[in-house]
């Protein structure tokens, strides 16, 4: 512990440091990865590697509580390749930090202002992080200004994102966000789904860029599968149709190859 904190994390942030170049800032992403996932590590092999929890949890949550800063930091600078290499890995950040104490109040704030950053290429690539940061199982606070005593899961805080990234002014943010929220379903029950996801949904189905109508379609499954397919069907048949009538052929060819799989999921009575 002490060659970590006085050897290793002083380098490490000395690297980190904004007077360092982008090409060497690029990398304290997924440096805080390897730092994460060993800190998860030792946690989980504590009692096989000393009597002393709790001077090994304390050592633990000292150095969490350096490196979370220089995590945050990232989405902050300046460079914009920076920002876009934390928001592009920030899957890996949250697996490998949401089982260590107090990491994910510090993670889910970042994130969501990844997902609202200047860039379009940042905010695209946040959004396809979007269900796996979700997915994992710590508790946060409803939203950042809300009381800390109120917790839910991180699904639940980050679906109110999703609204705004469905207004985004690029398609390529919309595009992805439309393969991944789904994903969402699951995680947030049929109720829940219902009243802050399907709304989002069918506003993307409806959406002027034709790729984005297409990958919402293509990812129907997992919102099938939580609330049915009755509650899609109004809104569903009437972009399938415009799709297949889309000027792009590729658009046009995608619809016919899909039309199997939406009948396996939503089922003939669908079609006739």
């Amino acid at each position: 512990g002490g060659v970590v904190s006085t050897t290793l994390l002083d380098l490490y942030e000395s690297l980190a440091g904004g007077d360092q170049p982008d090409s060497v800032r690029l990398h304290t992403t997924q440096n805080c990865v390897s730092f994460g996932k060993a800190m998860t590590l030792i946690k989980e092999k504590a009692s096989s590697i000393s009597n002393d929890l709790e001077t090994i949890f304390s050592g633990i949550d000292a150095l969490v509580k350096r490196i979370l800063p220089l995590i945050v930091a990232t989405i902050d600078d300046r460079s914009w390749r920076v920002r876009w290499t934390a928001a592009s890995k920030f899957a890996l950040v949250v697996q490998a930090f949401s089982k260590l104490d107090g990491a994910m109040d510090a993670l889910v704030p970042a994130y969501e202002k990844l997902l609202q950053d200047p860039e379009a290429e940042v905010r695209t690539a946040a959004t396809f992080n979007l269900s796996e940061v979700a997915r994992t199982g710590a508790l946060v606070s409803v939203d950042a200004t809300t009381n800390q005593e109120v917790r839910v899961p991180v699904a639940q805080r980050l679906v109110k994102r999703v609204v705004s990234l469905t207004e985004d002014d690029s398609e390529n943010v919309r595009a992805a966000l439309a393969m991944v929220a789904t994903d969402l379903a699951p995680m947030l029950g049929r109720d829940m789904t219902i009243a802050h996801l399907l709304p989002p949904m069918l506003l993307l189905l409806r959406d002027s860029t034709s790729e984005v109508r297409l990958n919402i379609i293509s990812s129907l499954s997992m919102l099938n599968e939580v609330i049915g397919a009755e509650l899609l069907t109004q809104s569903l048949l009437p972009a399938i149709l415009d799709l297949a009538e889309d000027g792009k052929w590729r658009i046009r060819l995608a619809v016919i190859e899909r039309i199997p799989l939406l009948a396996k999921q939503l089922g003939k009575e669908f079609f006739t």
